[in-house]
């Protein structure tokens, strides 16, 4: 049984009422001029490291896939296209293989990946470039849990997920509807996967992933985009992509593999990501993990090419510390905010686009940890260089709930990338000499014609801040910004409306899902 909706819980005299235009809180259209499918990037990426270093890791990830290797659990046939490709098998146990590759041989398989790519989306007015100057945003994936103030945590329903997409869907700040933004937990395992790609198509008309839990899952995902795209732009474009992690340490498990394998033989987009807790299935020391990362993405991209050389492949890191004093993981710390500045130097020396890092946070709440935590990872993400930053809104609670709160404060953060990473223009025009002389020393600048032609584009204006004197803000009611958050996630919901999709193409997607739902088993685990 679904949970009530967020309007059931609320009661009526504690619903917030609507805002008169120009109040604190109130859901309003800003930046316009920051719009974009997606970002070209207006600033260099940050390099952190020496080249001399960044070999030294290179040489530390050849030693770990020659001396260690990487083990393929339960997919012969990938095993197979490694061996053919040059790979060293040594037999583990059962069905799985130990296979170590020579330096260079997982590099040279990787040249045929593109440095850069679009994935299509169905208005094409919002598809994205993954790859070279672009950076694109995307939800946070993966929760099991969602939670809101008024409701505390409790497990994501189907409810939950079609709101979560159409909160990033109604965001400018966002260009990509993600994937499993949370799971929802009141409908079965086995079939959940048709429901979340149908959200993604029907509540969103951007770019998203699709499943990736099994191979059939994945064909089904694909065999949708078929419906919702015509099979022939499916077979010439990328329009879906499915988020792959290896199993670490340095193991890459049967259904991952058949999956990879899945979106590559249709040409489609992958992303390949060890998640890695340092000290736990990876080196403590962020050197070593960033290396044990490199080799397994690597390694995981590879197979795209084995299985159709072009496919797109995204080299990916999930890097995160621990609290060594209880064993729990911490997300949002400096040191894999530096690991990721370093996968984004070690990304451009491969050409491959990257993915990594995000709004990460360990808090419970949407509070100044939650966005203090965010800001440091989600700044090593977009100096890093990365092209497809995942988990930019709405991560929570070491990425077990997703918070509606969160979801658009994180938004508005992303708002002010925008201005961030377009870059600072210098020229006559903005080194504004005319704005001083116009009136001269002593006088201000409000009436001036530099002013007035700027005023509505030289800064980013927040939609959820709160910079009035603190006397107006204490007699508006003192809100906090979680309270605004609460208040604008609301009035979103309120004011969305889905984007018009073919009524023939609704209901052939409708039917397609009916069927497989009527095929498959019904599982809960």
């Amino acid at each position: 049984m679904q949970d009530e909706s967020w309007t059931d819980a609320v009661p009526k005299r504690s619903r917030p009422r609507r805002r008169r235009a120009g109040e604190p809180g109130q859901v309003r259209e800003t930046n316009t001029h920051l719009h974009t499918p997606y970002i070209t990037r207006g600033i260099p990426p940050y390099d952190l490291l020496s080249d001399e270093a960044l070999t030294r890791i290179e040489a530390a990830a050849d030693r770990i896939l020659r001396e260690i290797g990487i083990e393929i659990r339960g997919d012969d046939e990938a095993v197979r296209l490694f061996r053919e490709a040059g790979a060293d098998l040594r037999p583990v146990t059962g069905d799985a293989w130990n296979l170590r590759f020579e330096p260079g041989l997982i590099r040279s398989l990787l040249a045929t990946a593109p440095a850069r790519f679009t994935q299509m989306a169905r208005n094409p007015d919002r598809s994205v470039e993954i790859g070279g100057d672009s950076v694109v945003f995307a939800p946070a994936y993966g929760s099991p849990f969602v939670m809101d103030l008024d409701r505390g945590r409790r497990y994501g329903t189907l409810e939950d997920f079609e709101n979560l997409v159409r909160l990033g869907q109604s965001s400018p700040w966002l260009h990509h509807s993600g994937g499993t933004i949370c799971e929802p937990t009141d409908i079965p395992v086995s079939t959940r996967h048709l429901d979340m790609v149908y959200a993604h198509m029907r509540y969103s008309d951007r770019a998203f992933l699709g499943s990736i839990t099994a191979p059939e899952r994945a064909a089904d995902s694909i065999e949708m985009c078929r419906i919702l795209f015509g099979s022939e732009v499916v077979d010439q474009n990328c329009v879906i992509m499915g988020n792959f992690n290896t199993t670490s340490p340095l193991v890459l498990d049967g259904v991952t593999t058949a999956g990879i394998r899945t979106y590559a033989a249709a040409g489609q987009g992958s992303i390949h990501l060890p998640f890695l807790l340092g000290g736990a299935v990876s080196p403590l020391t962020m050197a070593g993990a960033v290396a044990q990362c490199l080799a397994e993405s690597m390694v995981s991209c590879a197979l795209t090419q084995l299985v159709r050389p072009g496919a797109p492949a995204l080299l990916a890191g999930f890097l995160s510390s621990m609290s060594l004093r209880t064993g729990s993981p911490t997300f949002g710390t400096p040191e894999p905010a530096l690991g990721s500045l370093v996968m984004g130097q070690l990304a451009r020396r491969l050409n491959l686009p990257l993915r990594c890092a995000g709004n990460f946070s360990t808090s419970k709440l949407p509070d100044g940890q939650a966005m203090q935590q965010a800001m440091m990872s989600m700044l090593s993400a977009v100096q890093s260089g990365a092209h497809y930053i995942l988990h930019t809104a709405g991560f929570l609670d070491g990425l077990l709930s997703m918070s509606y709160e969160k979801f658009v404060m994180d938004c508005d953060m992303a708002g002010a990338l925008h201005a961030y990473l377009r870059g600072l223009e210098v020229s006559d025009d903005t080194l504004g000499v005319d704005a001083l002389a116009e009136n001269g020393p002593g006088a201000h600048l409000f009436g001036t014609a530099h002013t007035l032609r700027h005023y509505e584009t030289a800064y980013w204006d927040s939609a959820l801040n709160d910079d009035q004197p603190f006397e107006t803000w204490s007699e508006q009611g003192g809100e906090d910004h979680a309270t605004r958050a609460n208040t604008r996630w609301k009035q979103i919901l309120r004011d969305y409306g889905p984007p018009p999709l073919d009524v023939a193409t609704d209901e052939a997607l409708r039917d397609f899902m009916a069927r497989r739902k009527s095929e498959l088993p019904v599982a809960w685990h």
